[in-house]
């Protein structure tokens, strides 16, 4: 039996949220932002919402945190500059740039887990915090799924009020925007 048995698993589960192309739950956070412009990615859909653009900063930012925690880093927190973020200047270089963030987040997290050698530091509590290092792994997955599914409904109604590709939308959603007139 491997000792990093678990450990091999949730790096499994982030490789097929993030970019699996048959993931059960659905389309990974790749998949969702194929196709996001940077107008789309800073329309909001009506107030009191997130961007795209604040959501995956915002899962940028929960990733790094990760990250920070796998490298012993006892004194990083998120806080409400590291957490959400709202852009007053955005375009598509910095959506260029928030997209490469996420996927450095990602690689840096597949990467500390990978260096571990066993199990072991998952039933440890992450400092700072009251609950260990599988219970924030498996949480990091959740928030992915999570967010992913907020940014694929607000790429849909942002396609259904004319921002991006509806044939697209409609090979990805189907013909179904009913409801979306309501907002």
């Amino acid at each position: 039996m491997d000792k990093r048995e678990e450990i091999l698993r949730i790096i499994d589960q982030l490789n097929l949220t993030y970019e699996g192309e048959e993931a059960w739950h659905g389309p990974s956070v790749v998949e969702t932002l194929a196709e996001v412009t940077w107008e789309m990615a800073n329309q909001k859909v009506m107030p009191g919402t997130h961007t795209i653009a604040e959501l995956v900063f915002h899962a940028t930012s929960w990733r790094i945190f990760c990250v920070r925690k796998l490298q012993g880093d006892a004194d990083f927190d998120i806080n409400e500059k590291t957490d959400w973020k709202v852009f007053k200047r955005f375009d598509d270089i910095e959506w260029e740039g928030l997209q490469m963030e996420l996927s450095l987040s990602q690689h840096e997290l597949i990467s500390e887990l990978e260096n571990l050698q066993d199990d072991e530091l998952l039933d440890e509590t992450v400092p700072g915090r009251q609950y260990d290092y599988y219970t924030m792994l498996h949480g990091i997955i959740q928030h992915d799924l999570y967010h992913t599914g907020q940014i694929s409904i607000l790429k849909k109604a942002l396609i259904y009020k004319g921002f991006g590709n509806k044939k697209a939308a409609t090979d990805e959603f189907g013909d179904d925007f009913d409801g979306l007139d309501d907002y």
